[in-house]
Order: structure tokens, then C-alpha cells, then sequence
């Protein structure tokens, strides 16, 4: 449903800027290539925020700027690792360590799931997914619309989770209001608006820099699971998320 409500977004957008909607032969193979790639990372997040929590999440997932530097030094000639991004990475790595570790020798303790290890590590999966699509959007781009990369996406991502809902989910859906808010935000502005902004960037600019926006969504995450979950805020957190932080920034900055 998350993803149908991002295709409406994005039709709109393309009905009123009179995008072309006809796929050529040659790009069928890239645009299913990028529908799996998008539906598996995205599945790994889902399973992954299951068995964590929302405060692991933000550390891990915003690792992702570093596998897409990783994946872009082999992948695009013009955006090569240095010295300083290594050691940036390596700062990085060791702040999804510490949480890591830590949620290692925790167990299950504080957490409803079954392993958080178990969800860190989806989670930490999803990331590296999300660092090649990132630099494989970022290649797609400079021959395939804006639009017809989105819509392969949403097709695709529709698809396998209804096939998943119905395997996995036999109980009815309850419509309520959180339930409405919810798809509204992650349908309407992070499936639609959102991938729109953040698909033309990567059309435009180098993967590595692009990523660089999302290095404050450790500490928010942190903030907003504390806040809204009531998820308690340990110092292996703040630890982890400032390495990330401090880490990213020092690969990736100019």
C-alpha cells in the first residue's frame, strides 16, 4: 500500500511535467535488475526493524553512505576511495561495532522481538543493498528517466509485498487512524516525494555526496524512538551514532 501511494505521487508528477512513459527494449533488464535489488534491501529492512529496535535501526541503516562509497569506487571511474575516506569508514564501522556488540551481550533484554543481534545484522544487510542501489540509480540515471527508475521500483516493490502479505499475513487488516497516518507518511511523502528528490539527485550528482545528507539520522532516530516509542537510550548508542557520524563525515566531505 506504502508503495501504490508513492506510484500516485509519482504519476501525478509525471501526468503535469509530461513525462514519457514508454520503456525502450534495451532498458527492461536494468529496470527489473533495480525492482529486485529495491524490493530484497527493503525486505531486509522490514525483517530486520522487526527483531531490533527503531534506535539500532537509524545507527546501522545510515551506514549505507559508506558501502555506496565502496561500490562507487569500483563502479564510477570519477569517484574514487582516498586515503581519508578509508580511515573515515573504518571510525564509521566501529560505531556500528560498538551497537552491535552490545546488542550481542544484551539478548533479548528490553526488547519485545526475538534477537536483536538478529535484527542488527538485517538491518546492517539492508544497508550495504542500499549503497549499491544507491550507486546503481546513480548509473541508470544518465539513460533512463527519472520516472520510468521510480515506477520499476514501485511496481516491483508492490508486487512482491502483496505476495508476501499473502503468505505471511492471514489476518484481516484493521483500518485505523495511526494506520492511515503512518501510510500516509511513508506512502505519500517518503515513497513518493522523497524517492522523487532523492532519485534526481543521484541522476545529478555523485552517490557519495548525495548520501552525505542523511548523516544526522542516527542521533534524530535515536531522539524520535525515545520520544514516540519510549525506547531507552543507552550509551553504546550515542557512542555508535557519534562514530557514524564523525565517520561519515570525514569520508565523504571535500
Amino acid at each position: 500500500m506504502r508503495f501504490i501511494l508513492g506510484m500516485v505521487v509519482v504519476l501525478v508528477w509525471a501526468i503535469v511535467t509530461r513525462q514519457s512513459f514508454r520503456v525502450e527494449r534495451t532498458e527492461y533488464f536494468p529496470l527489473f535488475i533495480l525492482g529486485i535489488l529495491f524490493s530484497v534491501q527493503t525486505a531486509f529492512m522490514n525483517l530486520g526493524q522487526y527483531f531490533t529496535t527503531a534506535g539500532h535501526t537509524g545507527i546501522f541503516i545510515t551506514t549505507f553512505p559508506l558501502w555506496a562509497g565502496v561500490f562507487s569506487h569500483f563502479l564510477i571511474p570519477s569517484d574514487r576511495l582516498s586515503k581519508r575516506r578509508v580511515v573515515g569508514a573504518m571510525i564509521a564501522y566501529m560505531g556500528a561495532a560498538t551497537v552491535f556488540v552490545r546488542s550481542v551481550m544484551a539478548g533479548t533484554e528490553g526488547i519485545d522481538a526475538i534477537n536483536p543481534w538478529l535484527g542488527d545484522l538485517l538491518i546492517m544487510c539492508s544497508a550495504v543493498l542500499l549503497g549499491l542501489r544507491q550507486v546503481y540509480l546513480s548509473q541508470l540515471g544518465q539513460n533512463i528517466s527519472l520516472l520510468k527508475m521510480l515506477m520499476a521500483q514501485g511496481i516491483f516493490g508492490s508486487a512482491t509485498f502483496l505476495v508476501g502479505s499473502l503468505i505471511f499475513e492471514p489476518d484481516p487488516m484493521r483500518y485505523t487512524l495511526v494506520l492511515g497516518v503512518s501510510l500516509f507518511y511513508q506512502g505519500v511523502i517518503i515513497a513518493g516525494f522523497a524517492f522523487l528528490a532523492q532519485t534526481w539527485l543521484l541522476s545529478n550528482y555523485l552517490p557519495s555526496r548525495v548520501t552525505l545528507i542523511s548523516l544526522s539520522s542516527p542521533i534524530t532516530t535515536a531522539i524520535l524512538a525515545w520520544l514516540i516509542l519510549g525506547e531507552a537510550i543507552g550509551p553504546e548508542l550515542w557512542a555508535g551514532a557519534v562514530l557514524v557520524i564523525i565517520g561519515s563525515y570525514v569520508a565523504q566531505r571535500q
